[in-house]
């Protein structure tokens, strides 16, 4: 099996110098290659000077996360594509799990692995923990990981299960399957395509699977805060976005209204704690989801699964039944 691992990268050569060094030494199945996103600092160039095994894949423009890959794969010829987070420290014998699995299962399509948080080894990190779920009404939450409580890892989440959406962070889809979908949205940017990609994936028939045999530290919000308002007009518009491309029709209407009366109390929140930029740009990703509806809904798909959430309201779970660990 083919294996390209591909690391995406803006102005990261810090992270480069600190990380690289990780996958060159544990990845002798794969072809690294860096995707660089029209950097304007020395990653390039450093690449180039200390890893010279590192293939190198650059786009004219900063096209974000999914534009970024888009346009970085389309060059890149593998039967497995690993898309990295430059930010990630990967273990020995990381890639061996994937593959097995990849080879005994034809319909799996997408893998994450067992995701740890670099500053704090003990603990699942932010960005995917152990496997992704979304509930009804499109709210993200992960195994190890529900809203802002992240558990420790004690082994309770050492399984091979299916599971909804693999994190970006760290992300082994089959190249044929990313082609098929025509790859990530790219009107997304960043943040939420992944979920996008995933949910489209599993309305194809694909499987995605967490294997805990499989893991990475991530250090999560080199790029952007999750304080940072940018991430918040993000998160909050792609996640309308990816509703309207993916939810079943007889529930698209109502859903999204429920959600939109859902980020209007977020953003009372925000008002009351004067986080008032974030206020602002909930706004800005409604009044920018509001002007992308109709291209968002010329992609929908002919088939939509009904079966897409396991829990009715991971927010009603959390704040009001205290419901703050995925096993809860």
């Amino acid at each position: 099996m083919n294996i390209a691992v591909v690391i995406l990268n803006w102005n990261g050569v810090a992270l480069l110098e600190q990380f690289l060094p990780s996958f060159i030494q544990y990845s002798p199945e794969a072809t690294i290659y860096l995707a660089d996103n029209a950097s304007t600092d020395a990653s390039v160039s450093y690449v180039k000077t200390h890893f010279p095994t590192v293939q190198i894949v650059t786009n004219d423009v900063n096209l974000g996360f999914a534009g970024g890959y888009n346009e970085a794969l389309k060059k890149i010829d593998a039967s497995v594509y690993a898309l990295v987070n430059s930010d990630i420290q990967v273990t020995e014998n990381w890639l061996q799990p994937i593959i097995a699995t990849f080879e005994k299962e034809p319909k799996t399509a997408i893998i994450q692995p067992k995701i740890l948080d670099f500053k704090n080894k003990a603990f699942f990190e932010y960005a995917g923990a152990a496997g992704g779920y979304i509930d009804k009404y499109g709210y993200p939450y992960c195994r190890g990981r529900i809203f802002d409580t992240v558990e420790k890892d004690n082994g309770q989440y050492n399984d091979e299960r299916e599971i909804f959406w693999a994190t970006g962070a760290c992300f082994f889809i089959r190249s044929a399957v990313y082609h098929e979908l025509e790859g990530f949205d790219a009107d997304f940017f960043a943040h939420q395509e992944e979920i996008d990609l995933c949910w489209r994936a599993l309305n194809k028939g694909y499987k995605i699977k967490y294997n805990y045999k499989s893991t990475v530290y991530h250090v999560g919000g080199a790029t952007l805060q999750l304080g940072n308002p940018k991430k918040t007009y993000l998160n909050f518009r792609n996640s309308l976005l990816m509703l309207t491309k993916n939810l079943p029709k007889e529930k698209l209407y109502f859903i999204l209204f429920i959600r939109m009366l859902l980020d209007g109390v977020a953003g009372v929140q925000f008002i009351f704690k004067g986080k008032f930029s974030h206020f602002a740009a909930i706004l800005k990703a409604h009044f920018s989801f509001y002007s992308l509806f109709s291209i968002t809904y010329k992609k929908r798909a002919s088939y939509q699964s009904k079966t897409y959430y396991k829990t009715d309201s991971i927010v009603y779970r959390y704040y009001i039944k205290s419901g703050k660990i995925f096993e809860d």
